[in-house]
């Protein structure tokens, strides 16, 4: 099969330094690339080399569109894509004042899905698979829209082995490296004055879980992150909170509970209470589904592994 491009200044960044893009979409698929000035000639199995044209044909309109160099992670999300027969990311892109945002796995075109079209959406899975950073995303594109007043992120102040009261200073330097992977969110989609000044009017709200006791959120986006170290009690708080013209996204990972033995998660009890009723989504993630570094998918299935051999009692 033979490949035309019609702009070739776009082939350099297409291609990659000393081809390395072309050499991972030829590991992904089975398939050799030759190229030769505007063309790419690929040989392999008839699907093989369909799936390889159908990502070099996307990567190249997504630069040809003004895109900037692509990653080695953008060019192995597109290939992961159409191995899990998803044919690109067209219609369900995010754009943020920072980044135009496009799913990297079919769950996370799902999931996309899943916050433009419900009032309610479930997120569960293990790190690295992008639940909380896509919502974070979405929030910031209908605040900067206008479809919501605010944007409201939260999480349970249950610490991974650690006591906030140890901690030097008052409640808010105690709590806000705990809730700095929700900033760290928020200043990668918009400039760095921009999500300060939006935080000091109070359109964007960071806070602990316990601070939404007693309140109706209307017009904004909502997010409860690290939802598993939610008691029963505090997740039926926070749901019951939902006002008119708002959205709610819960994430949160049922292998990496950090309640005290014995205290029961609010996020598993939500999926069973709420199993079935309308307005509400559930999207589950998978190690297949790691946008992080590779090696985060290989440390994520060893530690499945680990913990399906593993006897009562070990560590």
């Amino acid at each position: 099969m033979l490949l035309a491009f019609d702009d070739n200044s776009v082939l350099p960044r297409l291609f990659g330094e000393h081809d390395e893009h072309l050499a991972r979409i030829e590991q992904g698929f089975g398939v050799e690339l030759s190229s030769r000035g505007n063309r790419v000639a690929i040989s392999g199995s008839p699907w093989a080399t369909d799936a390889a044209k159908g990502v070099l044909e996307s990567l190249y309109a997504r630069l040809a569109r003004g895109g900037a160099a692509l990653s080695t992670g953008e060019v192995e999300a597109a290939i992961r894509l159409r191995l899990q027969g998803f044919e690109g990311g067209g219609g369900h892109e995010i754009r943020t004042p920072k980044r135009r945002i496009e799913p990297r796995s079919a769950t996370q075109a799902a999931y996309l899905r899943a916050l433009a079209e419900h009032e309610l959406v479930f997120a569960i899975g293990p790190a690295g698979t992008g639940k909380t950073y896509l919502a974070v995303a979405k929030a910031v594109a209908m605040l900067v829209a206008g479809e919501v007043d605010r944007i409201v992120l939260s999480r349970p102040a249950v610490e991974a082995g650690e006591r906030l009261g140890f901690l030097p200073g008052d409640l808010r330097e105690k709590v806000d490296p705990y809730l700095r992977p929700l900033y760290d969110a928020l200043h990668d989609m918009m400039p760095g004055d921009k999500v300060m000044r939006r935080l000091a009017d109070g359109d964007i709200e960071v806070a602990p879980l316990a601070f939404m006791r007693g309140r109706t959120l209307a017009n904004a986006f909502v997010i409860l992150d690290e939802a598993q170290n939610t008691s029963p009690m505090q997740m039926k708080m926070f749901l019951t909170r939902l006002g008119e013209n708002a959205r709610m996204v819960v994430t949160g990972d049922l292998t990496q509970i950090d309640l005290p033995r014995g205290v029961p998660s609010g996020l598993a009890n939500a999926l069973k209470a709420l199993e079935g009723v309308l307005g509400v989504k559930v999207i589950g993630f998978t190690k297949a589904d790691v946008a992080r570094h590779e090696l985060v998918t290989r440390i994520v299935e060893a530690y499945e592994r680990h913990e399906a051999t593993r006897k009562d009692g070990e560590p």
